[in-house]
């Protein structure tokens, strides 16, 4: 029976370590979402810059068409006032051209204001710019470490999956079972008793019980928490317990 035990032993090593690589791992991808997240934050700050140069941009060339627009028009105007012979038109007319006249300036002092605000819009992108691609870097290192311990991970856990493979083999099958049912629950899913308490749950178990582990030297289950147990002394090497046989 001991030979089970140790096989069995065995092979929860192995399955403890690849359920501590993925509890490990689980938190990985939540990670590599909020870098993904930060990286698409500091993209979306860059382009609300350039949107802003743009509208800009577009409110100055709007301004500039408006203008040479009102130009044209002076112009034809200027020309008419010279055709006019009576007073109320060409009074109507030069009162047209001394409000376009205004206009025109009104909309060249926003052209002005807009230059400025385009040039410190600019230089913000830049700023902006300059700024997020330190992040990205960053942030992409830190993607890249992700990465690779995610597959560091995943190579590791394929590694120990064949080992679990190997020493599967080696555990009796109905024992086998009733751990592989056991361990879906609950990790560790064989634990041993010690002065009659289960060290998977920290329970006493009955008195029968634990003296008929300790006299077999065999497996039962856990009456709190089902889990697989065995005494404690159940591994150990007879020959080394009684070294003068």
């Amino acid at each position: 029976m001991r030979d089970k035990l140790l096989s069995l032993v065995e092979l929860q090593k192995v399955d403890l370590e690849i359920a501590a690589l993925r509890k490990t791992a689980e938190v990985w991808p939540r990670e590599m979402a909020q870098l993904e997240r930060e990286m698409a934050g500091h993209r979306a700050a860059v382009e609300a810059e350039r949107a802003r140069v743009a509208d800009i941009e577009q409110q100055k060339r709007t301004l500039e068409q408006n203008i040479a627009e009102e130009k044209d028009k002076v112009k034809k105007w200027e020309q008419r006032l010279a055709e006019q012979r009576s007073t109320r038109e060409y009074s109507a007319l030069a009162r047209e051209i001394d409000i376009a006249r205004k206009a025109n300036a009104t909309m060249q002092e926003e052209i002005i204001a807009l230059g400025k605000q385009l040039n410190e819009a600019r230089e913000a992108v830049k700023a902006k710019e300059a700024e997020v691609q330190a992040h990205l870097a960053r942030l992409s290192e830190s993607v890249s470490a992700l990465k690779a311990k995610m597959s560091e991970s995943e190579s590791v856990v394929a590694d120990l999956n064949k080992k679990r493979e190997e020493a599967a083999q080696k555990v009796d099958p109905t024992l086998l079972r009733r751990y592989d049912t056991i361990r879906k629950k609950r990790m560790p899913a064989m634990v041993a008793v010690v002065a009659g308490r289960c060290k998977g749950c920290n329970m006493n178990i009955p008195p029968q019980l634990y003296n008929t582990l300790v006299a077999t030297r065999g497996v039962d289950v856990c009456p709190s928490c089902h889990r697989i147990i065995h005494a404690e002394e159940a591994l150990e090497d007879p020959k080394a317990a009684n070294p003068a046989s």
